[in-house]
């Protein structure tokens, strides 16, 4: 039987100057090593049909579904700083939209299909660990509740890939609301191309933010939108202890969600400076340096929309100013209201961002791990025998005895029982992150050994992050100093 995705092609239908008409190419023995059944089934897709032979050389790109019209995209961007006027999908391939059960509007593409005119040199396959990789922490976050793009499948293709040695490739399919990036705007913006522009935020805003359209100024609303959906977004990644890697320009989406998971990273220790990517030698895109890149990030978005805000510069660059001087309030109020209940506090009070700083300051002079600091502190919440599993995480544990006693003042102007405050907590608070130790010893198995069971518990693990997990509690523990990963690397 002949599978069936009911595609459609609306970036597609835009003018030939956004994108370039490219195949797939094919691969020698496709394998499927992950089916995303459940995200299947939401797209209308039978996973039983895309589990056969024939939907591994669809998902692999060896073959075309009927329907598709393959495409990669045509972006610029910003790469630490530093403007490259063409970039676009160098080793992705977008196949077609698919309407979901809910009436979203899906993006289906291939990445790691092989050479597009974009790939500058490159071969646009992708090795065996990065497919892996942004397998475990695409769903890793979307079970978190962090927006996402997600993954359908994981293919191994049968050849090898030339990086620093021969490795195994594969190819991951990737499912987004949408592939628009920041860098997207730039490539028209950059070629003086304001139609291009125009056309763009009109799709943007079609797809995206369709209650706009009717807005008096829709350009102007389209900018405050994006900047709210990127403040809420990373104020997300803060509250988790995710660091990004790559905050470049061509890796911000306009629909507000996580995209591109290159060297990306969870912190164990708290440290705002924490850098893990190994092309990020200046930290630009440090744990705390992310809402500070996303602001500036969107910056260069308002700069490309400038002239559809006014014909007057002067007064469209002041309507900018004042859209992107809204960033630091939206991320604030989310990111406080976030840490507010992380340490289970139900309302709002003075003092409050004192007595989290403060935490967080003591977390960092002590090498506290973030992710069990929280969730312990939620037991602790319920009873302060329980203190000893916080303390122990800090080099001088008199440290978190102040500030707990603090809190504890704090909490008792609220009403809530402990055992109220523990629930709160820990439904905010995850046990179960993808700890790099993890994740490379999940890809070290798959590439050495072909042995893909240690990837298929982890992903079990991080599919109730939130839960009490007994037979799995290993999982929430921190590195010991052997198994510490101290870099991560780009999939190029």
């Amino acid at each position: 039987m002949t599978l069936q995705f009911p595609f459609e092609h609306t970036y597609a239908a835009l003018p030939a100057n956004f994108f370039a008409r490219v195949a797939p190419t094919p691969v020698a023995s496709p394998r499927l090593v992950k089916l995303n059944r459940g995200l299947a089934v939401q797209l209308g897709l039978d996973p039983d049909q895309l589990a056969t032979p024939e939907g591994a050389e669809i998902l692999s790109g060896k073959r075309l579904p009927e329907g598709a019209d393959p495409i990669a995209m045509a972006y610029a961007g910003h790469q630490f700083g530093h403007f490259v006027p063409q970039l676009g999908d160098g080793r992705a391939i977008l196949l077609g939209e698919i309407i979901d059960r809910d009436g979203v509007r899906r993006d289906i593409q291939l990445k790691g299909s092989g050479p597009t005119p974009f790939s500058r040199r490159g071969d646009g396959r992708a090795a065996l660990g990065p497919v892996l990789r942004e397998y475990i922490v695409s769903e890793a976050m979307f079970r978190l509740g962090i927006p996402t793009t997600r993954s359908l499948a994981a293919v191994i293709s049968g050849e090898g890939v030339m990086r620093e040695t021969m490795l195994p490739g594969a190819v991951l399919t990737r499912v987004a609301s949408s592939h628009i990036r920041v860098g997207t705007f730039q490539f028209f913006a950059a070629r003086g191309d304001t139609d291009g522009v125009r056309r763009l935020a009109d799709h943007a805003i079609g797809r995206h933010y369709p209650e706009l359209a009717q807005a008096d100024r829709p350009y102007h609303a389209l900018l405050d939108a994006v900047i709210a959906r990127q403040a809420d977004l990373v104020a997300r990644w803060l509250l988790v202890g995710f660091i990004h890697g790559v905050m470049n320009t061509d890796n911000t989406s306009i629909s507000g969600e996580t995209i591109d998971y290159g060297p990306c990273a969870f912190m164990d220790e708290y440290n705002p400076a924490k850098v893990f990517s190994s092309i990020d030698e200046m930290g630009r895109y440090a744990y705390g340096n992310q809402p500070r890149i996303a602001l500036w990030n969107l910056t260069r978005l308002a700069e490309c929309l400038l002239p559809l805000f006014s014909d007057d510069k002067d007064k469209a660059i002041e309507q900018a100013q004042f859209a992107l001087g809204e960033f630091a309030e939206k991320f604030t109020a989310a990111y406080q209201a976030g840490l507010r209940a992380k340490i289970g506090l139900f309302t709002k009070a003075d003092g409050d961002e004192a007595l989290v700083q403060d935490l967080l300051d003591a977390m960092t002079s002590n090498q506290a791990d973030f992710t069990l600091t929280f969730r312990r502190l939620g037991d602790v919440a319920l009873d302060a025998d329980n203190d000893e599993a916080v303390r122990g995480l800090f080099i001088n544990p008199t440290t978190f005895d102040e500030w707990a006693a603090r809190w504890r003042q704090r909490t008792a102007l609220e009403p809530q029982t402990p055992e109220e405050r523990r629930e709160a907590m820990h439904r905010v608070n995850p046990a179960f992150i993808p700890r790099n130790h993890r994740v490379e010893a999940v890809i070290q198995a798959a590439m050495n050994h072909d042995d893909y069971a240690p990837f298929e518990e982890l992903l079990t693990v991080l599919s109730k992050p939130f839960e009490e997990q007994p037979s799995f509690a290993a999982y929430a523990d921190p590195p010991e100093a052997d198994q510490r990963v101290t870099q991560t690397f780009c999939g190029t």
